[in-house]
Parts: C-alpha cells; sequence; structure tokens
C-alpha cells in the first residue's frame, strides 16, 4: 500500500482488525520512510460493476461515491453510522449479486431511495430532491403529497 504522505511503496502493517459487523477488515499501517501513520479499509469485491448513466456514458461502479450521497441526505438526522453503513453494505451486495455486470443509474437511484423510505422520511425526500432533480417548491409540494397518500394507504 502506498503511503498517502510521501508515496513510498513499502509501507508496515501495524494492526489488522474485523469491523463490527466482520464484513471490512481495518488496518492501522505505517511508513518507514517518513514515518507517517494511517488506516486503510479492505472489503470484497465480487465483481466489477459498470454504470450506465442517463446520457449514455459508461463509468465504473464507485462504493464511496454511493456512500457519499447517502451520508449527505442522513446529515444532522438520528441515525446511527452503523445503521447507515449497513445499509450501503446491503446496496452494494444487491448490486454485485443481481447477476448484471452494468447496472443503470436509475437502478441504483430507485435502490437507494427504498432503502431510505424504510430508514428516514427525511433522508428519502432529500435524496429525492437531488436524484428526481426537484426545481421548485412546488415540485416538493407535489412529491410529499405523494408520501402523505401512501402513509394514509398503510394506516
Amino acid at each position: 500500500m502506498r503511503c498517502p504522505y510521501c508515496n513510498e511503496l513499502d509501507t508496515q502493517v501495524k494492526d489488522s482488525r474485523p469491523t463490527e459487523d466482520n464484513a471490512v477488515i481495518r488496518r492501522r499501517r505505517s511508513c518507514p520512510q517518513c514515518a507517517a501513520r494511517f488506516t486503510t479499509f479492505e472489503r470484497v469485491q465480487l465483481r466489477d460493476l459498470m454504470v450506465k448513466k442517463r446520457d449514455g456514458k459508461r463509468v465504473e461502479f464507485d462504493r464511496d461515491k454511493l456512500a457519499r450521497s447517502i451520508m449527505i441526505a442522513f446529515r444532522k438526522r438520528p441515525v446511527e453510522s452503523e445503521r447507515i453503513e449497513k445499509m450501503i453494505t446491503g446496496i452494494v451486495r444487491r448490486l454485485e449479486s443481481s447477476g448484471e455486470s452494468e447496472i443503470l443509474s436509475s437502478d441504483i437511484g430507485e435502490m437507494v431511495m427504498d432503502t431510505l423510505s424504510e430508514i428516514d422520511q427525511v433522508a428519502y425526500v432529500r435524496f429525492a430532491s437531488v436524484y428526481r432533480n426537484f426545481r421548485e417548491a412546488r415540485d416538493f409540494e407535489k412529491f410529499v403529497g405523494g408520501l402523505k397518500e401512501d402513509f394514509s394507504k398503510d394506516q
């Protein structure tokens, strides 16, 4: 693993341990060149996935990009970080086990929205506002109105 401070290629692992859900290995590393310490995380990747965007471009799936967008939706919400991480891991596993090597970005967005709606309604609306590209207050009004109808049907 390359040192992020001095780019030395030969770093040393000082400590390795699994995370609480045993899905990721956390490694503490040190660099013999500059004596810096840093942490890396290692997780299983079942297959390489490509994402087909709305404009037709194909890009490699980026778990970190997915995690960032979900974390923004949950910002300042009373949801534990472990629950968010399990959500992200669950979505990635569903994508990897789908059998497809190319996934539509819209399918990923819908999967995130379905999961968010079960965990936190505010995060769900936040994510939807970006994903569905709300342009004005009326767009929010229609979307939240639909939520109210869905909620009243479930009662």
